[in-house]
């Protein structure tokens, strides 16, 4: 029988997800995430072909890149938006349209969080998922 000495106990994996929640809550990438949720419904209502797919990787600092980033990704374009969110410039989300099956530039435009509304958000999908070339390929 295995032994474990000095140790109390291993968080469960509810507490472990609910400390993870609110790390998330803290960070300035929460607004982003709260804008999305609204702007996804609304695409999803107003255009049958978009289904944006979101994404949120927020645990780079785990491998020393001190940021957040969200992918916004329409599968029957190919086409993506990078969002990406810096801790030294937390006042500041960074941007690009890219495609899913090609590398990103270096090139991000920048835009203040508190201009990131879902409002923008809904035209930035719009303009970049429903262009001709997009339903072309639907």
């Amino acid at each position: 029988m295995l032994e474990l000495r000095g140790l109390t106990s291993l968080p469960s994996p509810a507490k472990v997800a609910d400390s993870q929640e609110l790390e998330l809550e803290e960070r300035p990438i929460k607004h982003i995430c709260d804008a999305i949720e609204v702007a996804h419904a609304k695409i999803q209502k107003d255009f049958d072909h978009i289904n944006p797919v979101v994404g949120l990787i927020n645990r780079m600092r785990e491998h020393g890149i001190p940021a957040d980033l969200m992918t916004i990704d329409c599968l029957k374009s190919g086409k993506r938006i990078l969002v990406m969110v810096h801790d030294s410039q937390p006042e500041i989300a960074n941007y690009q349209f890219c495609r899913r099956d090609e590398d990103p530039s270096d090139e991000f435009v920048s835009i203040a969080i508190k201009s990131l509304t879902a409002q923008t958000l809904y035209e930035w999908m719009r303009e970049t998922f429903s262009t001709a070339d997009s339903e072309e390929s639907i």
